[in-house]
């Protein structure tokens, strides 16, 4: 028997600060681990980023390393990547991942960003990840990891 998994999380939030900013909180890898990891309790280490399509981007937000794989980089409006939080430590792939897409778009002097992350519906996610990896889990956790992002960006000196 199988589960249908919805297969798409959306979340939208203002920050108020420019473009580039976010920007260079979103890709530095001495930024990632506080935002995406420290903030929430988890004590994220800074991450490794190759900042190029194929290039590595591992995530450590302190529950585990990611070894992700970057698809897309357009400084400083959109940027992509593949994780596979079902099976961490594993390399991310088509077969075995989620894409993640941060899109930021000038909104007055602030910045709005969209984040996107699709391909639960494709995944067979272990049974004892699923509270980890799953759609409910990431769909909450977007919640918390833009509000993250958010609070981060507009705390940094200009």
């Amino acid at each position: 028997m199988s589960i249908q998994t919805p297969d798409r999380i959306e979340r939208e939030i203002g920050i108020a600060a420019p473009v580039e900013r976010v920007w260079d909180v979103l890709t530095r890898p001495e930024h990632i681990g506080r935002w995406f990891g420290e903030d929430l309790g988890g004590g994220g280490a800074p991450a490794e980023v190759d900042l190029r399509p194929g290039g590595a981007f591992v995530i450590d937000h302190g529950f585990g390393a990611y070894p992700s794989r970057i698809v897309s980089v357009e400084p400083p409006r959109y940027f992509s990547y593949r994780w596979a939080t079902a099976f961490p430590g594993q390399e991310a792939s088509e077969d075995n991942s989620t894409l993640v897409e941060f899109t930021l778009t000038a909104d007055g002097d602030g910045t709005r960003l969209r984040v996107v992350e699709s391909g639960f519906a494709a995944l067979d996610i272990p049974e004892d990840r699923i509270p980890y990896a799953g759609y409910e889990s990431h769909s909450q956790g977007w919640v918390d990891v833009t509000a993250g992002l958010a609070t981060y960006v507009e705390k940094l000196p200009a």
